[in-house]
This record gives C-alpha cells, structure tokens and sequence, in this order.
C-alpha cells in the first residue's frame, strides 16, 4: 500500500480522521499525517519533509503558491475556522459574551492552555487578545503554552486541577475528549482563520493527493466539515 504524506494545521485533524477510512479504502493508500501549528508544518515543508498534500491557513497557501512550492490551482477551501474557549468536561461554563466577561474569566483561571504563541494562529492571536484587555503581565504565571492546540487541550483534559481555561481554535476543542466548547471569542476579539487543502509541488503521489483534497473539500461532505468545526 502506497503512503501519503500530509502536512496539516491541528484545526483540521478532527475532518481527516473521519475520513480517513473512505479515502484508504478508495484509493489503497494510507495517510502519514502531521499535524501542529501551521507556521511549523510550513517550516516543515521548507525544510524538504515528504509532503503530498498541505493543510494550512488561506494565507499561507498562497504565499506557498507563489514561492512554487504547492501546485498552482490546486487549493480547495476547507472553510472558516473560530477560536474559542473550553473548560474541563464537567466544570460549569463561564459567561464570554462580551469584554467584560471574557477578562473577568480569564483573570480567575487557574491556569490557562493555549497553543505556541509565535507559530499557531490561535496562540498568536491569543496573546493578541491578552494584551488588549490589559491583563498579559497580570496572567504570565497562570499561562501554560505548548506546541499546538490539540497539546495543550489534551494537556488541560489529563491535569487534575480546577479552573482552568483553554483557548485554540474551535475545531481543537471539539476533537479533544475531557474538554468542552464554551463559545468563540466575543466579536470583539473574533478570529476566523479560512483554511485550504492543496497539492505540494514535490508530491509522489499525485493521483492519490488529488482524491484527497476532493474529498476533504468536496459539496457533500460539508454537513461533515460544518459538525466539526469549519464554517462556510
């Protein structure tokens, strides 16, 4: 059996995973998937990793297109994703619908879980977020990054504290058991990262890549897309 190399934001493993089956069933052809943060999975691809196919921001696919290092016209768009917020499965869900709000549940977490502040859009924008609200210097000892978002949810569902807080993007949090989906970000601080599937210019399979990002993207699957996590 044939093996395809993907490289891909975490945001998009929860869709892969769930059809994963169909596509090696369909095409005899396993998936070698990695999935972090997307500016590590680019620096990845820079770098000269095995790659088919790439699952990335918008942005960062076209930049990638134009450097000539994914297929021009390749690109399918997965969908918008959010960043939010999760508690612990269990734990009650604190109020987020405005400024307020969000600053005030964030300044009684115990400890806060996030992605990689400098390479995750998430993580980036997080910190972002903190220093509008005035409250980064007030919160540095409670913020606990890791390397993705999928990390540091799985981290905050395995610690055996109370009150803590997770931010990443939405589709993080749904995939991750012991963590739940409190609500994005209020609007004020909303961030909605468009996400697209392409071939990699140095792609060995190429029949097999083209069947998985039509799979990935394609009309029929968009319930599937919708219900875990990607917006149209």
């Amino acid at each position: 059996m044939n093996t395809l190399h993907l490289l891909s934001g975490g945001a998009a493993y929860g869709l892969v995973a769930r059809l994963e089956e169909q596509f090696v069933t369909e095409n005899d052809c396993r998936i070698a998937g990695s999935y972090s943060a997307v500016g590590l999975m680019r620096d990845q691809l820079l770098a000269g990793a095995p790659c088919d196919v790439v699952i990335l921001t918008a942005t960062l696919v076209a930049q990638l297109e134009a450097s000539g290092h994914v297929m021009p016209g390749s690109a399918r768009q997965l969908g918008s994703v959010k960043t939010g917020v999760a508690v612990k499965t269990g734990e009650p869900l604190p109020a987020l619908a405005t400024r307020e709000e969000l600053k005030a549940t964030l300044l009684d977490a115990v400890g806060i879980y996030f992605p990689d502040p400098i390479k995750s859009t998430a993580g980036i924008h997080f910190m972002s977020t903190l220093e509008q609200l005035g409250i980064a210097e007030e919160l540095a000892a409670r913020l606990r990054p890791f390397p993705n978002g999928a990390t540091a949810m799985g981290e905050m569902a395995r610690c055996d504290e109370v009150g803590l807080i997770g931010c990443t993007q939405v589709t993080e949090i749904l995939y991750t058991p012991g963590v739940r989906l409190v609500a994005a970000l209020p609007l004020a601080f909303e961030l909605a990262t468009v996400y697209t599937v392409a071939m990699s210019r140095s792609a060995g399979q190429a029949q097999a890549a083209s069947a998985l990002i039509a799979l990935l993207s394609n009309r029929e699957h968009a319930a599937l897309r919708r219900a875990v996590g990607f917006e149209d």
